[in-house]
């Protein structure tokens, strides 16, 4: 495999790892902790044998190490195995990490040392990182957006051997939002679950995940964009009855999220739904109908006057300038009213 560079997916540098195609440094930077521990627990896996393990694999903590005592176990050779593995975790607290360039002029063949620099990422400037880009992996796990995790998890459950209903997606994203740790969890024990019938639908997800198939944030949006009052109060008073399972403060982000791609829309020069996804930026599985129908039922002005009341409520549900006493279920009634009518 070429050197790595940043934006190299975690799924290719697995499958190199598989192989046995082995680099000798592997620099995992970083927000998002769940590739990270991924990519990791493949080399923890597939480096060392078993039998070998507690001869030839290492694991370090950053509060515990400096880069010397780094340097010198990385320089031993292997006792049992071919090669020796050493796993530095929350590496971001080592002080003087540009000082491992001792280490990456001349690292030793019989090593993979694997750096995890989480909740950072390190100058890519500085000569230790262009000496590991150079014979090793830089990846650097970026930040998830919620737009991006309906397209993920489609991709993660096909990658599986199943399908998955495009209502059952939006609730799980929904409901459990950016935390891929237990988003993929969750995911492969449904497909444990479903493994006869190879699918997994919003009956599912509602059975064994504990998510209202009837009552989420996916069906509050295609309530709100078709204007339907009498539904979405349904919702507000499901939502009031269970606060802990749907927060003021996430169903606000998903309203602001769906308004801020429709108002894109007014000025696009192709309003067919596959216009509307290409020029809002959005995945192309992405189903269009609650944007065809709010583009029906609100105005550009009308969605410019909602997404000012939707930062004013975040800004309430967050403490911020909230002059009134109301509970989050009050709140979110006023703001359903408010953007309604």
């Amino acid at each position: 495999m070429a050197a790595a560079k940043d934006n190299v997916s975690p799924q290719s540098i697995i499958e190199e790892i598989k192989k046995k195609n082995f680099k000798p440094i592997y620099f995992l930077m970083g927000e998002e902790p769940y590739f990270i521990d991924l990519i990791t627990d493949a080399l923890v896996e597939n480096v060392v044998p078993d039998d070998f393990k507690d001869f030839d694999m290492t694991i370090m903590y950053g509060a515990d190490v400096t880069i010397n005592t780094i340097v010198s176990t990385a320089k031993r050779y292997p006792m049992m195995s071919k090669h020796q593995l050493i796993v530095v975790k929350e590496a971001q607290m080592v002080d003087g990490m540009d000082k491992l360039e001792f280490y990456t002029r001349m690292p030793m063949p019989s090593t993979v040392l694997v750096i995890n620099y989480k909740t950072k990422t390190f100058d890519a400037r500085t000569k230790v990182m262009k000496d590991i880009a150079s014979l090793g992996v830089v990846f650097n796990s970026k930040k998830v957006y919620d737009n991006q995790l309906p397209s993920m998890v489609k991709n993660h459950v096909m990658a599986k051997g199943f399908s998955i209903e495009e209502k059952a997606i939006h609730m799980m994203c929904d409901f459990i939002g950016a935390d891929l740790n237990r988003l993929f969890s969750e995911i492969e024990k449904l497909c444990i679950l479903v493994a006869q019938k190879k699918r997994i639908t919003a009956d599912d997800v509602e059975k064994n995940i504990g998510i209202s198939k009837d009552f989420n944030n996916f069906e509050l949006i295609k309530a709100v964009a078709q204007k339907d009052s009498y539904k979405a109060n349904l919702i507000q008073k499901y939502f009031e009855g269970s606060p802990k399972l749907n927060p003021l403060i996430a169903t606000i982000a998903v309203l602001y999220n769906y308004f801020s791609n429709l108002i894109l829309s007014y000025w696009a020069p192709d309003k067919s739904p596959n216009g509307l996804k290409e020029f809002m930026g959005l995945n192309p599985r992405t189903p269009m109908d609650d944007y065809m129908s709010g583009i029906k039922n609100y105005n550009a002005f009308k969605v410019l006057e909602i997404i000012s009341l939707l930062r004013e409520y975040d800004a309430k549900a967050k403490g911020v300038n909230a002059t009134n006493n109301l509970s989050d279920g009050d709140n979110l009634k006023e703001l359903l009213f408010k953007i309604m009518n």
